[in-house]
């Protein structure tokens, strides 16, 4: 059966919040949309919040993807920054259980590593090597579009397999059942 989805990829935020649509029919991989959400001019952090969740009902809604994928957010020195930011995420993830959207999350790094090769690139060389790999021409104002879409490329050439959810591989299930000789 050949593979036909659509994958929504987000880059949470609590300025500008990131997002892109693949659609992958068999090995082919095409973009659908990109795009950021605007959410600094709203004066506070809940009115941010609920933006993101009513577009994220709306792009979901529009687009109907089969899956999702979240930039999980990473460990800072600023604990109010990373609190927000989290929030974000987590009100984009309400987002996608509303519909019963399966989710997954990657470190930035992993994201990175996926697109580039490289863990440690920029936004730029990300949106460079995205802009080759689904043909795109005109580069957004806002890289922050191009890392949903990383994140949403990321997810298909990691199977699905992320942070949050490993049960596919590698939990301890899956070892026993693979190795019942070692539990003795």
């Amino acid at each position: 059966m050949v593979e036909d989805k659509i994958i929504l990829g987000i880059d949470p935020g609590t300025t500008v919040m990131g997002y892109g649509l693949i659609h992958v029919k068999g090995k082919r991989l095409e973009m659908v949309n990109f795009g950021v959400i605007h959410l600094n001019k709203l004066p506070t952090h809940p009115d941010k919040l609920k933006r993101i969740y009513d577009r994220l009902i709306g792009i979901i809604d529009e687009y109907k993807p089969d899956e999702m994928a979240i930039e999980a957010p990473f460990f800072g020195k600023n604990v109010q920054s990373m609190l927000k930011l989290g929030r974000a995420q987590g009100v984009a993830i309400a987002a996608a259980l509303h519909f019963n959207l399966p989710f997954e999350e990657y470190t930035p790094k992993r994201i990175k590593q996926a697109i580039t090769g490289s863990g440690a690139a920029s936004k730029e060389q990300v949106a460079a090597m995205l802009q080759q790999v689904l043909n795109f021409k005109e580069m957004p104002k806002y890289l922050d579009a191009t890392d949903g879409l990383a994140a949403a490329v990321c997810h298909h050439f990691s199977k699905g397999i992320g942070e949050h959810n490993k049960t596919k591989s590698g939990n301890w299930n899956s070892f026993i059942k693979s190795n019942p000789d070692r539990t003795k």
